[in-house]
């Protein structure tokens, strides 16, 4: 009974981890301490299971959204909307991505939607489309189907650093229209 109890948490920690270690704000997930010089053990275990080179605390922070702001998957059938603005950052970058992190934007397009591409609105806030049905405006192109992941890394932050800036606001996701 121990050990069930055991694994249990302990894939919980590692699947959630919000209370041990993780920071979630709103659909956005990050583990602030992945580039920290001596990480927490539960950030030291997420980083083990993904198998993922981080980026340095100095260098950035990597935020993922595995659902929309009301709490459902993403999926390829669907259009989605962000909108809102990001942490102060240097620069950043979109990406959407399947469960195995393979990159889902259409052959032929940019690999990544950049923060020096977008069109702003006028108070500086940004709106972006994410799907596979065209869209005016900024728009990152997928292809594939099922569910999807996008993930919003932030180069040269102060975001969730306890230094500086504490401007923690993430743009919210809005489900458009479903084929």
């Amino acid at each position: 009974m121990a050990l069930s109890v055991g694994f249990g948490l302990s894939y919980y920690a590692l699947s959630d981890g919000r209370l041990f270690g993780a920071v979630q704000l709103g659909p956005w997930t990050t583990w602030p301490d992945a580039g920290a010089p001596a990480p927490n053990p539960y950030t030291r275990a997420n980083i083990a299971r993904d198998a993922a080179l981080q980026l340095g605390r100095s260098e950035g922070l990597q935020f993922v959204a595995t659902t929309d702001s009301d709490g459902e998957a993403l999926d390829l059938a669907c259009s989605y909307r962000l909108d809102g603005r990001v942490p102060v950052s240097s620069f950043w970058t979109l990406v959407a991505v399947d469960e195995d992190w393979v990159n889902l934007a259409v052959s032929g397009t940019d690999a990544a939607l950049r923060s020096s591409e977008i069109a702003r609105q006028t108070d500086g806030s940004l709106r972006i489309h994410v799907g596979s049905r065209l869209q005016t405006g900024n728009w990152l192109e997928l292809s594939g189907s099922g569910g999807f992941s996008l993930v919003l890394t932030l180069y040269d932050t102060m975001a969730l650093s306890g230094f500086g800036s504490s401007d923690t606001t993430m743009p919210a996701i809005t489900r458009e229209a479903c084929q």
